[in-house]
């Protein structure tokens, strides 16, 4: 593959950045060299199908590309590839294709795609994402995966049909994949699947062990845990927050509620209720008191009535989550919810402009009350429009006009946004 350039663009999660950082990897080995758009003999496109807006963005992606670029092979890989292969095929029928469990067979579909063959391989596989070629797109940021799939039945989901049920990595291969990666100079470990609280639940292993045993590395350095289901969380909850007492751990805790009711929650298959959500707010809190809350919210799911939607806003108001990731409800190919009624699009908006305002208050907020505070920063990266982004203990994102990327650094807040502080340097 010596002569082959590829180019790979990615929608979507932290899992599946880390799923391109792979197929940069595994082509790396073969000799395959990765280069800009214009360049690329293949163009590899990582979709993700989780969201409305996000299927029609990929959509048009394909289209896009296939008119700009109509020479150049074409490669979808994907959660697409795996939810809705009848859309795919219907607009892009010439492109080759590659599931998200086939990575490892990555060198071989961009192979055909460079002869102008059309060669699909998908399907579920156990092969372990874990100790395998990668290529990071940040060099001191590591993303591992710790497991693949979920154990649960959200109904609105679709996610699950393309990364099938719970399969846990083997920890002793994720913490020599830490090491490995801290000897080689990141500063920050992502440990990221579909329900991070969820690892273990098919080998009997907990993934406050497994954080435990990443802090006690050597070296200085940070590890962010990715989204945990609640109802997951439960299993091992006062594991988890010892585990994340540990100065090696932002003090950031990902939780979707995604609604303030019971029973639009019991709708939606979660299996947590509201009150389980908010012990477990509670108990990080107790024992953390500066640790960052996100959550997600769907707004104007099927059943969500008025008294439902505003149950919403007022765990919102009550909880004050620092970050809030807001859903309109939507459709999904083969979910369960999708026989169902939507509602009214325009009440649909005004729920979802409701939550927006009330989300940018509380945010804002929260983030106004850090202003004068002096924070200590892990800088991960050079900012767009100059300067550099940060992120203080609590995964909050911070621009400071100097510093040196890599580096931690003392700074005070001087200003603040609903999504980051702007601080300047004490140093």
């Amino acid at each position: 593959m010596d002569n082959i350039r590829v180019y790979i663009e990615t929608f979507g999660c932290t899992f599946n950045q880390a799923d391109s950082e792979i197929m940069a990897g595994v082509l790396s080995e073969a000799g395959a060299s990765l280069t800009g758009i214009d360049e690329a003999d293949v163009i590899i496109l990582n979709t993700c199908y989780v969201k409305h807006p996000t299927e029609h963005k990929v959509i048009n992606r394909i289209k896009r590309i296939r008119e700009m670029y109509p020479d150049k092979g074409l490669v979808v890989a994907g959660c697409m590839v795996e939810i809705d292969p009848q859309k795919l095929e219907s607009i892009s029928g010439d492109a080759s294709w590659l599931g998200p469990h086939q990575l490892m067979r990555t060198a071989e579909v961009v192979r055909a795609a460079y002869r102008g063959d059309v060669k699909r391989i998908t399907g579920f596989t156990s092969d372990v994402k874990v100790g395998v070629p990668r290529v990071r797109s940040n060099p001191l940021i590591h993303i591992i995966q710790i497991c693949e799939g979920c154990s649960g039945s959200c109904s609105y989901c679709c996610t699950r049909f393309a990364r099938g049920s719970i399969q846990s990595y083997p920890s002793d291969i994720i913490v020599q994949e830490a090491r490995e990666a801290i000897e080689a100079g990141c500063r920050e470990i992502q440990l990221t699947a579909q329900d991070t609280a969820a690892y273990g639940s098919d080998t009997g292993e907990r993934l406050s062990d497994l954080i435990r045993e990443i802090t006690q590395i050597p070296g200085d350095f940070r590890v962010r845990v990715g989204m945990m289901h609640p109802a997951s969380v439960l299993r091992d909850l006062d594991g988890l927050v010892e585990a994340f007492r540990s100065e090696k751990v932002y003090s950031f805790l990902h939780i979707p509620v995604q609604s303030g009711s019971d029973r639009v929650l019991r709708d939606m298959g979660r299996g947590h209720t509201v009150d389980d959500f908010r012990m477990i707010v509670d108990r990080f809190r107790s024992r953390i008191p500066e640790i960052s809350i996100a959550t997600d919210i769907i707004v104007g799911y099927p059943t969500e009535g008025e008294d439902d939607f505003l149950d919403t806003c007022r765990l919102l108001e009550e909880v004050r989550p620092g970050f809030i990731h807001l859903s309109k409800y939507r459709h999904r190919p083969r979910a369960l919810s999708s026989s169902l009624d939507e509602i009214d699009f325009r009440e649909l908006r005004r729920r979802s402009k409701a939550v927006e305002e009330l989300k940018g208050r509380i945010t804002e907020e929260e983030n106004r009350r850090l202003v004068g505070t002096t924070q200590n920063i892990l800088i991960v990266e050079r900012g767009r429009k100059g300067g550099f982004i940060g992120r203080t203990d609590s995964y909050i994102p911070v621009v400071t006009h100097d510093g040196e990327v890599g580096s931690f650094r003392s700074v005070r807040i001087k200003r603040a946004t609903g999504t980051y502080l702007i601080a300047e340097s004490e140093e």
